[in-house]
């Protein structure tokens, strides 16, 4: 019987130490990124190398698990998220092909010409959507290849993309962050859906006027104010009053239709005095005909891909339709070496007694391929490629096509994917989360930044909330700051994590065909990424100790 090892968070008896030797394979990865300009795929291994490098040498992880514990990230990268991607830009090449992503490029000219409302409208609303339905990357995809269509530059449609997808990330996937925390930090999931309520909104109203003020500056921004706060407020009072009054599983679904309606009714009104122009270069797609040439026929067959993701997305989230297709085929496979054999120590976990022992981690690889929302993508491409006059035989083609295009985006996801694990197994993760923990009065502020580095290492809220949120709830109660908001604190702030984990960054330049320039979009979005987390941050510390914001804590 293989021995359970149990994590030691200070394995040299040196807080600092220990802590910068778990940062070390984040710096290596964003350093060689952002620094050196190494290509994503291959900084992505070297940050992998020196993850298991420290997990060996500096955590004394037992070489089986440290072997078992990167086959499993890194399988995890490929099926669920690598899935989707493959699955989700063949089905975008499908419609490239056919000529009618141009198609759509001019209806949404016609319906919102000014490009500014396009993002708010496309990045934001639209996205919201799919975030809601699937997350795991599918909105940032979606969004940032239609604004290329729509003949922005690839770094602007990227980072526009990845800055709008973050006040929906909390209730992403059907609520799926939130039900996660509750899981792990026993409270109630209505009470967490309602704190997360009770932060996110004011950033769903802020984030339209920050991604126009990112594109076209303050007065860029001033000119389509109307369109902004039409599409923040009508998202933020949605967002609020189902989180508080329904719980987290519709949240984003509802939030982003009324947002859309809500935008599509005012521009029926209401008209920006001049177009803002988008700068020309050699990547931007030039429009090639005129929206009045285009005929209805035309426009709805350009249209139907997008409509039948949209139905398949949404049916393969639906709990009832998930919970009938994993029954038909959704083996699990416990994890040699590593399944129940990894203990989290106090105070990363509680301190075990009779009534609660100590929890080992569980390491079970489910191959769900029916309910998985790759699966979904994959049909809804099939039947929309027969819809548009494609073969078996042409779509079996541009199948291949794409898995070659996507081939190094694979390796990056899957060696992100493992590095997140061994640095999760191994401990370092809570090494670097004990250290933010230390801050006393100012936890509430570090406590949401902790939600922040846990998104922008695994690349997930859902799994920045499995792995800090317990951490979340015992520091709050020794520090007297309530356990409810703290834990949603770690959701809320993770969301603008989301920007900047190199899953995202993978997502975008592959879905716009710009994979290995990772780095400019890092560099992007990467201010706008902390500027947020802080005033998350910042709201956050004024809901523990400032009234009336106090007065917002749910009890």
């Amino acid at each position: 019987m293989e021995q359970i090892w149990p994590q030691n968070y200070d394995p040299f008896n040196n807080a600092l130490l220990s802590t910068v030797l778990a940062a070390l394979p984040i710096i290596v990865l964003l350093g060689s990124i952002a620094i050196f300009h190494i290509r994503i795929h291959l900084a992505a291994v070297f940050g992998l190398i020196v993850a298991i490098g420290v997990a060996l040498f500096a955590f004394n992880m037992p070489v089986p698990a440290v072997a078992a514990t990167t086959l499993y990230g890194g399988a995890y990268g490929l099926f669920p998220i690598g899935w989707i991607v493959l699955n989700l830009i063949f089905l975008y090449q499908l419609t490239v092909n056919k000529g009618l992503f141009t198609l759509i490029r001019m209806h949404l000219s016609t319906i919102a010409p000014d490009p500014r409302i396009q993002v708010i409208l496309i990045a934001f609303a639209f996205g919201a959507f799919f975030e809601g339905a699937a997350g795991f990357g599918t909105p940032v995809a979606i969004t940032a290849a239609i604004l290329i269509q729509l003949g922005f530059r690839p770094l602007a449609a990227c980072g526009l993309s990845l800055i709008a997808n973050t006040a929906p990330v909390a209730f992403g996937a059907l609520g799926t962050p939130i039900i996660a925390l509750a899981a792990v930090t026993d409270i109630d999931v209505l009470k967490l859906s309602a704190m997360v309520g009770r932060q996110l909104p004011l950033f769903s109203f802020i984030v339209p006027f920050w991604v126009i003020w990112a594109m076209a500056g303050f007065r860029g921004m001033i000119s389509v104010w109307p369109a902004a706060l039409t599409a923040g407020l009508s998202f933020a009072v949605t967002q609020f009053l189902v989180s508080n009054y329904h719980g987290p599983w519709l949240v984003d679904i509802f939030a982003s239709i009324v947002s859309i309606i809500s935008i599509i009714v005012l521009l029926k009104f209401w008209q920006p005095k001049t177009i803002w122009q988008l700068p020309k270069d050699e990547d931007t797609i030039p429009l090639q005909a005129d929206p009045e040439s285009v005929s209805t026929k035309d426009m709805v067959r350009a249209w139907t891909p997008w409509v039948i993701l949209t139905v398949f997305i949404f049916a393969w989230g639906v709990p009832t339709v998930k919970s009938t297709l994993n029954s038909v085929s959704a083996p699990e496979y416990k994890v040699a070496y590593l399944h129940n054999l990894v203990k989290r120590s106090p105070p990363i976990a509680p301190v075990p007694t009779l009534e609660k022992p100590a929890k080992t981690e569980e390491a079970v690889f489910k191959l769900n391929w029916i309910s998985a929302t790759g699966t979904g993508i994959l049909l809804s491409a099939i039947i929309a490629g027969f819809a548009i006059g494609y073969s078996i035989k042409e779509m079996f083609k541009v199948y291949l096509q794409t898995l070659w295009r996507v081939r190094f985006s694979l390796i990056t996801i899957a060696a992100m994917l493992a590095l997140g694990y061994v640095t999760k197994y191994s401990g370092a993760d809570a090494t670097l989360g004990l250290a933010l923990a230390k801050t006393g009065v100012l936890y509430p502020f570090f406590g949401t930044m902790l939600g922040w580095l846990g998104v922008a290492l695994t690349g997930s809220d859902t799994a920045s909330n499995v792995l800090f949120g317990s951490l979340q709830t015992i520091t709050a109660k020794q520090t007297d700051v309530s356990p409810i908001l703290m834990a949603a604190a770690n959701s809320s702030g993770g969301v603008m994590g989301k920007m900047v984990d190199a899953q995202s960054i993978v997502v975008a330049s592959t879905a716009t065909n710009w994979y290995g320039h990772e780095g400019q979009i890092l560099r992007y979005v990467f201010f706008h990424s902390i500027a947020l987390a802080a005033l998350v941050g910042l709201f956050v510390f004024l809901q523990a100790y400032v009234i009336p914001f106090s007065n917002m804590v749910v009890k």
